[in-house]
């Protein structure tokens, strides 16, 4: 792809999953790779197995003081940033919506949200003081532009997410910062490790992605594929865009053959849900 050669990469979440996945495309497209993770051994395992110089950090992406640490370090090893996948993110909790706590609910945000904003203005204020432009991808969700009855908190934030997006487009685009952001479908990740036996859990997920028109789960490398695009100079007049990488979940109609219809026993989901039989 045209214009990653040589670039400077910020990629946050990168210890494993979609991040990880961004940092190995972007460095075999010859970009160097900050990568930047809570888990810094893991960000630096990551770094170590990548084919250009790259470096792992670790960064708590919600605090102003972790977002100017992972910068810091960046502009000292490699002089300047031109690329951004700002794509740390936690799923939060499955509870349901009565039991979902304050805490909880701004725990997520917290991360998501505040996290996606400090890493934007971070990223603005580092073009201004190289005098460059740049691009910045951010990675949204399927949960951005779709509701469900679970996961709430995080639906929130990836709805917000957008709202960054666009802002930070308008103001970028007469700069020559191009802003765009992916909308994975199901992709399981190590995000959702930790609930395998959840409705909607790790290992759920490879049974509801069977209904997409690609009929699987997503990877890693499907959506940095289109990170890396959207990074590159081939995506040159492409701002404000969110790209769905869902294997076709988000036409799907539930309503209709082939789409759906009929596939889940929505009685004994229900059932699950509430507690019991529903009208």
């Amino acid at each position: 792809m045209r214009g990653l050669t040589g670039r400077v990469a910020v990629v946050t979440g990168a210890a494993g999953g979609i991040g990880a996945a961004t940092a190995r495309r972007l460095a075999e497209e010859g970009a160097h790779v900050v990568a930047v993770d809570l888990d810094e051994d893991r960000a630096r395992a990551v770094a170590g197995t990548l084919p250009t110089e790259s470096i792992g950090v670790r960064a708590d992406v919600s605090a102003e003081d972790g977002v100017a640490g992972y910068l810091a370090a960046a502009v000292e090893r490699f002089g300047r940033v031109d690329l951004h996948h700002l794509n740390a993110g936690i799923p939060g909790s499955f509870a349901t919506l009565p039991e979902l706590t304050v805490a909880e609910f701004d725990r997520v945000m917290a991360v998501n949200v505040r996290g996606v904003f400090l890493g934007v203005r971070a990223a603005f204020r580092q073009y201004a003081a190289q005098g460059t432009a740049g691009s910045i991808v951010l990675t949204g969700s399927i949960g951005s532009l779709r509701g469900s009855a679970d996961l709430l908190a995080y639906q929130t934030s990836k709805h917000a997410v957008l709202g960054i997006l666009r802002g930070a487009a308008m103001y970028g685009g007469p700069l020559g910062v191009r802003v765009n952001a992916v909308a994975p479908g199901i992709v399981p990740t190590e995000l959702f490790a930790a609930t395998p036996d959840v409705s909607g859990g790790k290992d759920d997920m490879s049974r509801r992605a069977s209904s997409t028109p690609l009929r699987r789960a997503g990877t890693g490398e499907d959506v940095a594929a289109v990170v890396a695009f959207l990074l590159s100079d081939d995506a040159a007049y492409m701002t404000g865009e969110v790209v769905s990488v869902d294997g076709g979940a988000g036409i799907v109609s539930t309503v209709r053959p082939s789409g759906g219809a009929g596939a889940w026993d929505f009685a004994a989901y229900d059932a699950s849900l509430y507690g019991g039989p529903t009208s």
